[in-house]
């Protein structure tokens, strides 16, 4: 009887260690947690590299009241950093700073205040970056630096022209931006009898497209 017994429990111990020996060399069942995927759509930005647009603005001509500013750019992006831009714009000078306290006879004729600009320049992108709008909406901009060289028609006459200024360009959407630029156009004039640096600040804003 006792024989039995222990045949019994020796069977019991054969089929538990048979059991877990099958438990262990059953392959591991993982469960894949249910996480929800984002849908990240990349900006949609327009791969070419030629801005052109317009701008509005003032005009601060040395020895001559602020007056309205507007013309036409025209930039080619050589690459992510750099950009080559050519400029047109066109204001009139108004009444000199003698003339607004004489109240004498005009010093020069209306078409002689013209004033018309053409230049080409070097811009850098110095700060590329984002603008977050509108809660989550992220729109690319530029805070760039910009040099270059022209001619500038006034006073009936032709003067080189140096121009230095600063500018902001944010993306709006895939083609359109909007721009702002503080510039300052340098030359020689002499056209009070005595030679001069003249310092003409343009304050503009505008908005261009790409294609």
């Amino acid at each position: 009887m006792e024989n039995r017994y222990q045949r019994f429990l020796l069977a019991v111990v054969c089929c538990a260690a048979v059991s877990a020996q099958a438990q262990e060399d059953s392959p591991t069942e993982v469960v894949s947690p249910e996480v929800e995927r984002r849908v990240i759509e990349p900006a949609a930005i327009d791969r070419e590299d030629f801005e052109v647009g317009a701008y509005v603005g003032l005009l601060a001509i040395e020895d001559f009241d602020a007056a309205l500013l507007y013309g036409a750019r025209f930039a080619w992006h050589v690459t992510e950093d750099f950009f080559l831009e050519a400029s047109f714009g066109s204001s009139e000078g108004d009444q000199t700073s003698f003339e607004d306290l004489t109240g004498g006879a005009p010093l020069f004729d209306d078409s002689e205040r013209d004033y018309l600009f053409y230049d080409l320049s070097v811009g850098w992108n110095a700060l590329p970056g984002e603008v977050f709008l509108f809660g989550n909406r992220a729109m690319k901009s530029d805070l760039y630096l910009i040099l270059g060289a022209g001619s500038t028609d006034f006073l009936d006459d032709n003067w080189f022209t140096l121009n230095a200024g600063v500018g902001y360009r944010l993306l709006i959407n895939d083609w359109l931006t909007w721009r702002i630029d503080v510039r300052d156009h340098i030359f020689d004039r002499d056209t009070f009898g005595e030679e001069e640096i003249t310092h003409n600040v343009e304050l503009s804003t505008g908005i261009t497209v790409f294609f």
